[in-house]
């Protein structure tokens, strides 16, 4: 958002905060309202005064820093903080420079020996052009912080074991080109894309719906290409906040942020192998950036250093959706796009995949027969008939979890359709339905405008997507490939009682 826009913002929200400080004073019940909002909430609260006297602290402010509230309240912040000083609090830099401080990561020490992360947020508290204080607002990820970094410690490891190079890396790319069941032309063609890919370096993005096989079919390049026996690294980009992915990626060296550490970057770690970065349009625009430069430059600087590291890595990327809808929605920066997108596979849904349906139940059936000790022959006709029917919107892991499930409770040597998941049995109703809706021919009445007739049919589809979900608009919304506020809303056109 350019700086104007920003500052206009900012106004507003001042003038808003204002006008409700005016309302909380003359409704007593809203003052109370707002407090037990910010006792209950998850995030630490902490509010001082102009001069930097605490005059507000929650519970779970008290539980981050190891302190009773009552020893804070009433109390200057550096008399209570004695790490701090008059620089490095956020609390006191916002009451004298008047400035906001947003999503700052900071690591510490509590009073109780802990040693903590959090997201800051910090905000100046303007009452009529005058400064009365400052907020800030901190989030808990020390347990989140030490996962990521416990899992990256060990990915260096396992890679750094000598002698066992050829372990290390299978241990975390187990999936082969073997591993990809199917045998339907539109698997076929992506299977072999993918083969050749492997024998390249050039960016790969992998594109498909929740459940395609994703992983699957990127461990199986990593383990065919020449980078087979060095670290195969993955990391979902939804998975953690900005601040958080930002070191876990680039790395971090010791003074960086408050409690910094000297830490390789997943960039690092994955040097001479492969980094595959899934979720990417979840990335931060900020860190795409960041990630581009690395992409044509070859080199990663790690949070706070002034020192570039060369790095080998041949990055794959995924997306559950169309680019350039992300793209058009902020998402994904364009260059970004252009520069991933050497080589694209299109992972297809298992509802165009003819056949696989049956070939990945065996494969199911085996492996938990194998796993539960069972001697599970099939699925029963009319199962069979379901599963063809049937439009898989979880794809092929909905199916693996279906047979799964089918095979925990299981007492014959066949899978019957009560042995399914609702969905999917229940859709046997619409499958056999004499009454369901039908696809029927549509002609063109006289007088009728284009415009009307593709409400007609479009009406249509709506209404038979409704049946065959048995009402579930977001199972409807899967059948049609359309994003369930999508479909909400047409429904409210079509049907405004709906």
């Amino acid at each position: 958002m350019p700086e104007r826009n920003m500052l206009k913002s900012r106004h507003k929200c001042q003038k808003d905060g204002d006008d409700e400080m005016a309302r909380t004073e003359s409704a007593p019940w809203l003052r109370q309202t707002l407090l037990t909002l910010l006792c209950s909430i998850d995030e630490g609260v902490h509010i001082v005064d102009e001069t930097g006297v605490t005059v507000y602290y929650n519970a779970q402010a008290a539980e981050l820093d190891g302190l009773d509230p009552e020893s804070v309240l009433g109390k200057h912040v550096l008399d209570v903080y004695p790490s701090l000083n008059a620089e490095n609090s956020t609390l006191l830099q916002v009451c004298r420079h008047k400035r906001p401080v947003l999503s700052k990561q900071q690591s510490f020490t509590n009073f109780k020996g802990k040693k903590i992360t959090t997201v800051n947020t910090t905000l100046p508290i303007i009452l009529e052009h005058r400064l009365v204080g400052a907020v800030e607002v901190s989030q808990n990820l020390t347990t989140v912080r030490e996962l990521s970094e416990k899992l990256a410690d060990l990915q260096a490891q396992a890679h750094e074991s000598p002698g066992e190079p050829l372990f290390a890396a299978r241990s975390l790319a187990r999936f082969t080109f073997a591993d990809i069941i199917g045998q339907s032309g539109a698997l076929l063609l992506v299977k072999l894309q993918a083969e050749r890919s492997a024998h390249t370096q050039s960016s790969l993005l992998v594109l498909g719906a929740t459940g395609t096989g994703k992983e699957l079919v990127v461990q199986a390049v990593h383990n065919a290409s020449a980078r087979r026996h060095k670290p195969f690294i993955a990391q979902n980009c939804a998975a953690l906040p900005e601040t958080l992915l930002e070191s876990i990626l680039f790395g971090t060296i010791r003074g960086s942020f408050t409690g910094a550490e000297n830490r390789p970057g997943l960039f690092e770690v994955a040097s001479g192998g492969t980094l595959f970065l899934d979720e990417i349009n979840a990335m931060p625009i900020s860190l795409q950036a960041k990630l581009l430069r690395v992409l044509q430059d070859g080199y990663v600087r790690r949070v706070g250093d002034a020192k570039v590291r060369s790095v080998d890595v041949r990055i794959i990327t995924a997306m559950n959706e169309e680019p350039f809808a992300a793209i058009r929605k902020g998402q994904l920066r364009e260059d970004l796009y252009y520069r991933i997108n050497v080589v694209t596979l299109r992972l297809p849904p298992l509802r165009e995949r003819e056949g696989d349906c049956h070939l990945l139940a065996d494969h199911f059936i085996e492996h938990y027969n194998r796993s539960f000790g069972l001697k599970v022959l099939g699925l029963a006709c009319e199962t069979a008939e379901i599963f063809s029917a049937y439009h898989w919107p979880g794809n092929v892991r909905e199916l693996q979890h279906a047979i799964e499930g089918a095979m925990n409770i299981i007492s014959g040597p066949y899978i019957l359709p009560q042995h399914l998941p609702p969905q999917i049995a229940d859709s046997a109703f619409y499958i056999n339905d004499k009454n369901a809706a039908a696809p029927l021919p549509f002609t063109l009445r006289v007088g009728q405008s284009l415009h009307d007739a593709l409400e007609e049919v479009e009406g249509r589809f709506l209404e038979q997507a409704m049946q065959q979900a048995r009402g579930n608009t977001t199972l409807a919304a899967e059948i049609l490939r359309i994003p369930r506020q999508t479909m909400q809303y047409k429904l409210r056109s079509h049907y405004p009682r709906h």
